[in-house]
């Protein structure tokens, strides 16, 4: 698909989840639409532990806990990329308080809208949600003390623009947490060319080291991943796009998909920071 038919694609599916429950996805074995896509609650993490998590903004779509691992302080500009019902935000909310600010981003209107809704009813004046795009981010430059985002740059056609972006709107010394999907080896051609499994993290994911390579060409220091998951795709998903003996040839391959969590900071002399006009 060229970048264009990639974005329309998941915003329409996304558009479909916004307007499902966390149980409704989870109950249908495939996210969506009966059994024709990949499962998105294979990747989720369980938020019941952490401070300020909100049930209704939970949609199962992540593929870790960014928010665990961000070491967002009181009073700290955080920025979620890809915030969908607002799940991670709202984590977020607790842990910077009512000093802070917390900003999500997200391409589908429907996620917006729902996220709104939640934002509202919660009574919470310092979390916005914008609509816009992860590789023209609608924030200026210098404003966040922390980033988060949660299995979505593996949706972003340009991942390069989009870490190019991250490192704009930080301010100097500041911080990101993400986590995401990668791969160790090459994946069957019939699963890099599915739609569905672009949609559903899998097809669009990097292997690890582009990844984090990437991350260090685009001016980020101290890189580190924080955490690291082996996912397993049942054999009902697989079985849409690979024969049996398919199926057992990936399992024998060594390939692996991953969520991982991934630390970087923006270093200090990057540029100036415009609430102390430091250079």
């Amino acid at each position: 698909m060229d970048t264009t038919k990639i974005k329309q694609t998941v915003k329409e599916k996304y558009g479909e989840i916004a307007k499902q429950s966390k149980e409704q996805n989870q109950s249908s074995c495939c996210g969506t639409g009966g059994c024709s896509t990949v499962d998105y609650a294979v990747f989720s993490e369980n938020y019941n532990q952490l401070e300020g998590y909100v049930p209704d903004a939970d949609l199962g779509l992540g593929c870790g806990l960014p928010t665990q691992f961000a070491k967002i302080k009181k009073g700290d500009t955080v920025i979620d990329l890809g915030s969908g019902a607002g799940n991670d935000c709202f984590v977020a909310r607790a842990l910077t308080g009512e000093s802070g600010k917390v900003i999500g981003i997200d391409m589908t209107e429907g996620m917006i809208d729902k996220a709104r809704e939640n934002a509202e009813k919660l009574g919470f004046n310092n979390v916005e949600f914008r609509f816009g795009d992860i590789e023209k981010i609608p924030v200026a430059a210098n404003r966040a003390d922390v980033v988060v985002s949660n299995c979505v740059l593996n949706l972003v056609p340009d991942k390069r623009k989009a870490f190019q972006e991250i490192f704009r709107i930080l301010k100097p010394n500041g911080h990101f947490s993400i986590s995401d999907v990668v791969l160790a080896g090459n994946l069957p051609q019939s699963l890099q060319q599915a739609s569905e499994m672009y949609v559903g993290c899998v097809s669009g994911a990097l292997q690890k080291s582009e990844y984090l390579q990437i991350i260090n060409e685009s001016g980020f220091v101290n890189s580190k991943v924080q955490k690291e998951k082996l996912i397993t795709l049942p054999d009902d998903i697989l079985g849409d796009y690979l024969t049996p003996q398919q199926i057992d040839d990936y399992k024998n391959s060594g390939v692996g998909i991953y969520s991982i969590t991934v630390y970087a900071e923006k270093p200090i002399d990057a540029g100036c920071n415009p609430e102390t006009q430091c250079c």
